[in-house]
């Protein structure tokens, strides 16, 4: 008797493994072409000079109030003491021209640097990493407020080693101090009080890369003491023990609090 052969069995098909997770990729991983960096890159120059030039015309129109509050520091030393002339003085027939341009550009830089800040913030950020620009705001943001320290600091610590260097040589010479170079003199010290206020900034940086931590700095603390009292003598323009000594001062101050942060909001 004929039977009909059952239908071979379909094999099993295996067993599903668990889907993954898809990984899509974010828009921060989009690659930009060469000609889109260009295009991005002019886009970040056209509206930072734009912004430089509004705020230089703008401190243009200020300018007889800017040169002003920038002559104060040295007004006050000629003013309270001996000296035969009462204000600074030029020395070249085009310095009524070129000193008010280079006060308005100086001015107008200044002025339109959070524009500027923000085109170039705009501009890296698609490259940075989500932990990297929860840190770089901060940054930026002390960097800023401690380089506007640093030159506030300097503006007021001005008149103090004027008057030591204008009075030092007593009665054997007249001060008739020029006000190109004291613009020159006045902007340097600014920059280097302004720079070497970041010192807090840099310590941090650089304990949050893991390269140095607060029980190292404090090992080393008598060498950066002695660090910053070099630098400090170095780097200030003038001959006197005065400014650098207001220097000194609030940089070990600054250290001292950057390792109290670096131990206890890092650490935490």
């Amino acid at each position: 008797m004929t039977t009909l052969a059952d239908p071979p069995a379909t094999p099993a098909p295996p067993p599903a493994s668990e889907p993954g997770p898809v990984s899509t990729p974010p828009d921060d991983d989009k690659r930009m072409t060469v000609v889109e960096h260009l295009t991005e890159l002019r886009r970040v120059l056209i509206i930072s000079l734009l912004a430089w030039g509004v705020a230089t015309v703008a401190a243009a129109v200020f300018n007889g109030q800017i040169i002003h509050a920038l002559e104060r520091p040295l007004l006050n030393v000629l003013n309270g003491s001996h000296f035969l002339s009462k204000v600074p003085i030029v020395t070249s027939p085009t310095e009524p021209i070129t000193i008010p341009l280079k006060v308005a550009l100086i001015t107008g830089f200044i002025g339109a640097l959070p524009v500027i800040l923000w085109q170039v913030w705009t501009f890296v950020s698609p490259g940075l990493r989500p932990v990297e620009r929860k840190f770089a705001g901060p940054f930026i943001a002390s960097s800023l407020l401690l380089f506007g320290m640093g030159g506030a600091f300097a503006y007021f610590v001005m008149p103090v080693g004027l008057t030591f260097l204008a009075n030092f040589l007593g009665g054997n010479a007249s001060f008739l101090p020029d006000l190109n170079q004291y613009l020159s003199f006045f902007t340097l010290l600014i920059v280097i009080f302004g720079v070497t206020f970041e010192l807090p900034v840099v310590v941090v940086l650089l304990g949050v890369l893991g390269i140095v931590s607060s029980k190292k700095l404090r090992a080393w603390r008598r060498g950066i003491w002695v660090g910053i009292i070099f630098v400090a003598f170095v780097v200030t323009p003038g001959a006197d023990p005065i400014t650098p000594t207001a220097l000194l001062i609030p940089l070990i101050a600054l250290f001292e609090a950057s390792v109290l942060v670096l131990d206890k909001v890092f650490k935490r």
